[in-house]
C-alpha cells in the first residue's frame, strides 16, 4: 500500500528563515516573546529540526535540518549550533556553528533532527535522517540511511568540536531515517526510533522501505571500542485488505519508566481509519523488556486511534505525570478534526487496559491547529505546548497552557499564551513552532520555530511562512 505523504524529514525543497524564541512572564503577568536568534541559511543553519537543550552554563544547543552547506544533495547538510546568552542585560545572544555535516560521500550524517541529548560532560548526541555508510537511495541517488552521532567539546579553549559517528544505519532489517530525539537510560544506553527500515511492511514505497523500528545503542565495553546497535522492535503497519494491524512510522522521542519499559507513538498504523490516511490513524505503544536474557521485547498497544474523533497522527514525545499517566498530542482528528491533547490513564490493577481521554480538541480557530510536538508539564501538573498553524486566522501558530481541573471530572482550562505573527518585514517573531518547549531555571519557556519571514522574491501569497 502506497502512502500519500512524505516523511516530515524527507527532502525539503524550500529554504526558509527560522527562529529560536523565549517566552517569559514579567511583572505585568502578560507572557512576552523574544526572538533570541534568526537563522539565515548557508553558511548558517535553517529549519530547526527540534527544540533546544541547556548546558550547565545556560548555553543552548540544537540542530537545523538544512543550512550549513549545500553539498549533501538532494538536501542541504544541516548543522549543530550553540547559542550563548548575552554578557549583559539586554544584550544579544550569540550563535556559533559547532559542526556542519558533510553527508554520505564522507561517511558523515546529514539532515539532523530531534532535540539533542547532553551528558554530564557536555557531550551532545543526536540522529540524522540521511548520510552515514548505508546504501539507502532516494530520487535515484545514494543518500545513506542515517546515523547516530556524538559531538564532544574541544579539549582546548577555542578549538573545534569533535564529531564521531556512533552508528550508521543500513536499511533493510536495520533502521532508516533516524532523525528523532534520543533517550538515555541509567546505564548510558541510547534508545531511539527510525521512521523507516525494520524489514516489514511498505509504508512509503518507492521512496522509503518498511515501517520503522525502535532500537538500542549500547556503549563500548572498552575505551575506544564500537557502539552496538540492536533493533528491539520492527513495526509492520496495516496490511492490504486488513482493517487493523501494528503501528507504523514511530516518531518523536521515547520515554522510559522505572522498570525499563519504553513508550512512544507511531504516526500511522493501527486502525485503518478513513479520516487520516490509507494506513491508519496511529498508535501509542509500550515495549516491555524480555523476561529472560536474549528474549524478545514485547509490544503492547496502549491506544489505537480509531475513527478520527479520538485523534489521528500522534506526532510528538509522550510525557508522564507523577501518577504514571501518559500525555501527548495528535496533529489531526479530535472533535474539531484539527488535533488533540490527550491523556492515557494508567490501567486499574489487573485490567491491562489504558483509557484515553481527550483533554482538548483544536478547531482551527484562535486556539490554533495541528500540534506537532509533545507537551511539557510543570511541577503543578500544568501542561504547555504549541500549535503549528491556524488557517482560519492570521496566526502562524500558538504557545498554549492547560491547567488541570480543580475537581475530578472537570474540564482543563485552556489558554493561549502567545500567538506568532510571522511578519513579512524582516522582523519576524517566528512562525510554525513544531518542537518541544523547555523551561529554564527561572521559568522561561524556550524553543524553536520552523519558519519566520521568507526570502526576498518568495511569493507573499503563501498563507504560512513554513
Amino acid at each position: 500500500m502506497t502512502r500519500k505523504r512524505h516523511s516530515r524529514y524527507a527532502v525539503v525543497l524550500l529554504s526558509l528563515f527560522a527562529a529560536i524564541f523565549a517566552l517569559s512572564v514579567p511583572a505585568s503577568a502578560e507572557w512576552k516573546e523574544k526572538v533570541l536568534y534568526s537563522f539565515q541559511g548557508i553558511p548558517d543553519g535553517s529549519f530547526p529540526g527540534g527544540g533546544v537543550v541547556f548546558d550547565k552554563a545556560g548555553k543552548l544547543y540544537g540542530v537545523t535540518t538544512e543550512g550549513g552547506s549545500g553539498a549533501c544533495a538532494p538536501a542541504q547538510c544541516g548543522i549543530v549550533y550553540q547559542l550563548s546568552p548575552p554578557g549583559q542585560k539586554g544584550g544579544a545572544w550569540t550563535e556559533t556553528v559547532l559542526y556542519v555535516f558533510k553527508g554520505q560521500k564522507y561517511g558523515d550524517g546529514s539532515t539532523p533532527g530531534g532535540t539533542l541529548l547532553i551528558d554530564r560532560f557536555g557531550n551532545l548526541y543526536g540522529g540524522t535522517g540521511y548520510g552515514g555508510t548505508g546504501g539507502c537511495m532516494l530520487l535515484g541517488g545514494t543518500v545513506g540511511c542515517g546515523t547516530v552521532f556524538e559531538l564532544s567539546p574541544p579539549k582546548e579553549k577555542g578549538g573545534a568540536w569533535i564529531e564521531k559517528v556512533l552508528y550508521s544505519f543500513k536499511g533493510g532489517k536495520d533502521g532508516q531515517l533516524a532523525a528523532e530525539t534520543l533517550t538515555f537510560d541509567s546505564k548510558g544506553n541510547i534508545f531511539g526510533s527510525t521512521t523507516y527500515g525494520g524489514g516489514y511492511g511498505s509504508c512509503n514505497a518507492p521512496y522509503y522501505q518498511h515501517c520503522g523500528t525502535v532500537y538500542e545503542l549500547s556503549p563500548p565495553k572498552t575505551k575506544g571500542g564500537k557502539w552496538t546497535e540492536k533493533v528491539l522492535y520492527s513495526f509492520k503497519g496495516v496490511k492490504d485488505s486488513q482493517q487493523s494491524g501494528d503501528g507504523a512510522n514511530p516518531n518523536g522521542g521515547l520515554a522510559l519508566d522505572s522498570k525499563g519499559a519504553i513508550y512512544g507513538t507511531t504516526f500511522i498504523g493501527g486502525y485503518n481509519c478513513p479520516h487520516h490516511s490509507e494506513q491508519g490513524c496511529g498508535t501509542a505503544f509500550e515495549l516491555k523488556p524480555p523476561n529472560s536474557k536474549g528474549g524478545s521485547w514485547i509490544e503492547n498497544q496502549l491506544h489505537i486511534f480509531k475513527d478520527g474523533q479520538d485523534g489521528a497522527g500522534p506526532n510528538g514525545d509522550l510525557v508522564f505525570d507523577t501518577k504514571g499517566n501518559v500525555y501527548g498530542t495528535t496533529v489531526g482528528g479530535g472533535p474539531g478534526q484539527f488535533g488533540t491533547v490527550f491523556r492515557l490513564m494508567l490501567p486499574a490493577a489487573g485490567s491491562g487496559y489504558w483509557i484515553e481521554e481527550i483533554l482538548y480538541g483544536f478547531s482551527d480557530d484562535e486556539s490554533g491547529a495541528g500540534p506537532m510536538a509533545g507537551l511539557v508539564l510543570d511541577v503543578h501538573g500544568v501542561a504547555y505546548g504549541t500549535t503549528a498553524v491556524a488557517t482560519n486566522t492570521t496566526a502562524q501558530g500558538n504557545v498554549f497552557r492547560m491547567k488541570p481541573p480543580a475537581t475530578m471530572g472537570g474540564a482543563w482550562a485552556f489558554s493561549v499564551l502567545y500567538t506568532f505573527k510571522g511578519r513579512w518585514d524582516g522582523n519576524s517573531d517566528g512562525a510554525s513552532p513544531a518542537a518541544n518547549l523547555v523551561f529554564s531555571k527561572g521559568g522561561t519557556l524556550f524553543s524553536t520555530t520552523r519558519g519566520g519571514w521568507c526570502r526576498a522574491g518568495m511569493s507573499r501569497r503563501l498563507r504560512h511562512c513554513i
